[in-house]
């Protein structure tokens, strides 16, 4: 059986996590999420990244999980890979850079879950996007419901995770699943690095404690947090001196 591998390339200030299976297809097994957790670690203790894509190279993005390998799980079993997820899952939304899920293929499940840890989704036309587990007499289990349902809306979420029909890129960015969409693999590899790199404008503490307020709702702790950073002084002394602040040299 192919294995999905996790690959970490840092590039100055911009990280790419890739997953990519010879020959097969990307699945989150239980050994694929751990691997993804400490490349994700990594990034987080990087300061000096301040945008993270996640790509997939092949058929698809992310299948899922590894149904194989889940089938004769115990109750405590899919106890213990829901959490696990949910772990990984988190920990990429709350880097303090930004994320862009790259979806070059079909994001189906756990795939579609790993997107929507993102801040952004990029994807191809062809690609299908997607919560089929109720088809298979299972549910979403790493969070996909809540944050689909805070991305697009409860209607359109229940649409999606109880019919378990997919939609496709296109429809995905009439109500807001996807943000960009291009037409092909090679046009999503061009665009990523532009795409990532309109968010420079801003401090990397600040915009990492606006994703703190985004987060956990509490925006005047995080907007009095800023007033301990180094970076906060330089950006108001920039404004008042009419020139750029530091990091946009």
């Amino acid at each position: 059986m192919s294995k999905t591998l996790v690959r970490l390339t840092i590039d100055g200030p911009h990280a790419t996590i890739l997953l990519t299976t010879d020959g097969g297809i990307n699945v989150g097994s239980p050994e694929v999420m751990r691997a993804l957790g400490a490349v994700v670690a990594q990034v987080a203790e990087n300061r000096r990244v301040r945008t993270t894509a996640i790509q997939g190279q092949g058929k698809v993005f992310l299948a899922g999980a590894d149904i194989k390998e889940m089938a004769p799980f115990t109750r405590e079993q899919a106890v213990e890979y829901a959490r696990l997820g949910q772990r990984v899952l988190d920990a990429i939304d709350k880097l303090p850079s930004i994320t862009v899920a790259a979806i070059n293929g079909a994001a189906l499940g756990g795939g579609l879950e790993l997107a929507l840890a993102c801040d952004f989704r990029l994807a191809v036309k062809s690609a299908k996007l997607g919560l089929p587990e109720t088809s298979l007499g299972i549910i979403p289990g790493w969070s996909g419901i809540p944050r689909l349902t805070r991305l697009v809306g409860p209607a359109r979420a229940k649409r999606l995770f109880l019919s378990a029909l997919p939609v496709s890129a296109e429809e995905g960015l009439t109500f807001g699943l996807v943000d960009e969409i291009v037409n092909s693999v090679e046009d999503l590899e061009a665009r990523v690095p532009p795409f990532c790199k309109s968010f420079r404008r801003g401090g990397a503490q600040a915009v990492a404690l606006a994703k703190r307020a985004f987060g956990d709702g509490d925006d005047v702790s995080a907007f009095a947090d800023c007033f301990k950073t180094e970076e906060c002084h330089e950006g108001l002394a920039a404004f008042l001196e009419k020139r750029p602040a530091a990091w946009m040299e």
